[in-house]
């Protein structure tokens, strides 16, 4: 249990918190922030007031239609929520199958283009904030990053590039995407970054059936027109005894929630610098597909997470990363080369038993959550300067605590407590959430609930989309 001595800033916060669903308004973004409730403001009850009414199991959905590649290498079905992917990568090249994955899109989905490269201009516009955007220095920052990934990657992606953009060059919205722009969208979290995202991870002593239970909700820019509601994407990467299944977007081959058939699940959740440093990209590699190599080769947790920590500085943001199995939980707080150096951040596995930093509380063993902020004793400090991170951690806690035993079914009623679409209070499910991962480790179930309309409902519908193997 790590349950510290709290600075009287944030005592005051979290006993206000307790007590109410309030607004906090903060003088400054540094470590050194003294936390105060100054710009308080009375919302009213936020809970959900209907009884969600969820089970342990969730239903499937039933196929709409399916397109498959000359060659077999890609079949997209479509289903009413989300597109099922397959790409078969023990039947041909790296190259082959991007080129496939292109071409089978462009006929299942013949709007793809006209959806996602409105989408890719405006995370590379919320990227730049309102600055001049340079085009040839992006340029740069993406090709150095695609040169830097594995060979069998890298032509993928490239072969996925020039095949969607069929002699399409440079930067232009204009409903097609380019070459160039097909291989951005591959690296949005590398090179343009994500918003928010949380995790919890349930041990098995404090699960009814006595084995793991893993959740992942993610946060992102939906679109102006929720177009990435539009796109998800539930993809298997067929090979052989590195399968890996990717709750994603349609399109991409980087990871952002995935997991194995040996269960290692990962998901990615932003956290950056606080006062922020200069952005670097000579020399580094991606995170994204480095949770791709390491989810094909890797068949536990702790040494996925070992991997990842050990290259944290080759990265080009500091992040936290969700790395579970049937076993053990951990949080990579990974900091970039440039951070360590300033003595911004270092990188840490945090664990449930990890003492946390001075002004956290966390009131039950065996359980794991992260939000967008290191939480290790002596890391960077993303909460003091974020009410946020530090109200939606609060209420992890405080809900966690509640329930003894959990079940699949009690998991999901965490993301069902408030009313969704308001942003007077930093929600743990909000109306940017793109999707929210359950996995069973009891059964090797995954649960997923899409977003599909403009943004995330009070009480979201789970689907089952996959098992997990254990191989």
């Amino acid at each position: 249990m790590n349950n510290r001595t709290l600075r009287p800033g944030i005592n005051k916060f979290i006993t206000l918190l307790t007590a109410a669903v309030t607004l906090f308004t903060f003088g400054g973004c540094s470590s050194s922030a003294q936390v105060t409730s100054n710009g308080m403001v009375k919302v009213g009850s936020l809970n959900v007031e209907t009884p969600a009414g969820y089970t342990d199991e969730s239903p499937s959905e039933e196929p709409v239609s399916e397109t498959v590649s000359d060659n077999g290498l890609c079949t997209i079905v479509r289903y009413p929520s989300y597109y099922g992917v397959t790409l078969d990568y023990e039947k041909g090249t790296p190259s082959d199958v991007g080129a496939a994955y292109a071409e089978t899109i462009l006929k299942a989905v013949p709007d793809y283009e006209i959806v996602f490269e409105p989408y890719l201009f405006e995370n590379i516009r919320n990227a730049f904030s309102g600055r001049d955007i340079r085009y040839d220095s992006l340029e740069k920052r993406i090709m150095s990053l695609i040169s830097g990934l594995p060979d069998e990657y890298r032509e993928e992606v490239e072969s996925f590039a020039r095949t969607i953009a069929d002699g399409e060059e440079g930067y232009l919205e204009n409903g097609k995407l380019s070459y160039i722009e097909a291989l951005t969208m591959q690296l949005i979290p590398d090179a343009l970054r994500p918003t928010a995202c949380s995790a919890l991870s349930i041990g098995g002593s404090r699960t009814e059936s006595g084995e793991r239970l893993t959740m992942r909700n993610l946060e992102w820019n939906l679109g102006s027109s929720a177009q990435m509601t539009q796109i998800h994407a539930v993809t298997f990467m067929k090979k052989g005894k590195n399968s890996i299944t990717a709750i994603s977007v349609l399109g991409l081959f980087d990871m952002i929630t995935a997991v194995n058939d040996d269960g290692v699940m990962i998901g990615i959740l932003d956290v950056g610098t606080v006062n922020h440093m200069p952005f670097v990209y000579e020399e580094k590699k991606s995170y994204t597909f480095d949770i791709r190599y390491v989810l094909e080769n890797f068949d536990n947790a702790a040494d996925a997470a070992k991997y990842l920590s050990e290259n944290s500085g080759s990265y080009t943001w500091c992040h936290n990363l969700l790395v579970t199995d049937r076993r053990d939980a951990f949080c990579c707080e990974n900091a970039t080369a440039e951070a360590v150096a300033e003595g911004r951040a270092r990188s840490v596995i945090r664990t449930p038993e990890t003492p946390l930093m001075e002004g956290l509380a966390w009131n039950t063993p065996d359980t794991l959550c992260i939000v967008n902020s290191y939480a290790t004793e002596g890391n960077q400090d993303g909460f003091s300067g974020d009410p946020g991170n530090m109200i939606r951690f609060v209420k992890y806690n405080n809900w966690v605590s509640e329930t003894e035993k959990f079940s699949v079914a009690d998991l999901k009623g965490i993301m069902a407590r408030e009313v969704v679409d308001q942003y007077e209070v930093a929600n743990v499910h909000n109306s940017g959430t793109v999707h929210t991962v359950i996995v069973d480790y009891a059964t090797g179930d995954i649960h997923v609930a899409f977003t599909t309309g403009e943004c995330a409902d009070d009480i979201p519908e789970y689907l089952l989309v996959g098992n997990i193997r254990f191989d």
